[in-house]
C-alpha cells in the first residue's frame, strides 16, 4: 500500500486535430501506449476517432480531485478547452 501523498493521477487530453478526448489515469505514459495502439477491433472513442496527440495533462495526488478536474474540464466549452 502507497503511503498518503505518493499517489500519482494525471489528467490528459488528446486530440486528432479536430475532436478533443479528456482521461484521468495513474500512469499515463502506459495509458497513452494504449491510445497509440488500440487493441484490434476496439470501439473506444479515442481509437474510433484516433485522438492520439497529447496537448495537454495536470498532475494530481489524489483520485477525488483528478475526477474533479476531469468532469470539470468535459463541461468546458470547446472555445475553453482549445484556450
Amino acid at each position: 500500500m502507497k503511503t498518503k501523498g505518493s499517489h500519482n493521477y494525471y489528467v490528459y487530453i488528446l486530440t486528432n486535430k479536430n475532436v478533443l478526448y479528456t482521461g484521468v489515469t495513474s500512469n499515463l505514459k502506459e495509458r497513452l501506449y494504449f491510445h497509440n495502439n488500440p487493441l484490434p477491433f476496439s470501439k473506444a472513442f479515442s481509437t474510433k476517432y484516433k485522438c492520439f496527440y497529447l496537448v495537454y495533462h495536470e498532475h494530481f495526488f489524489e483520485i477525488k480531485s483528478a475526477i474533479r478536474r476531469e468532469k470539470q474540464i468535459k463541461g468546458f466549452s470547446r472555445l475553453k478547452k482549445n484556450k
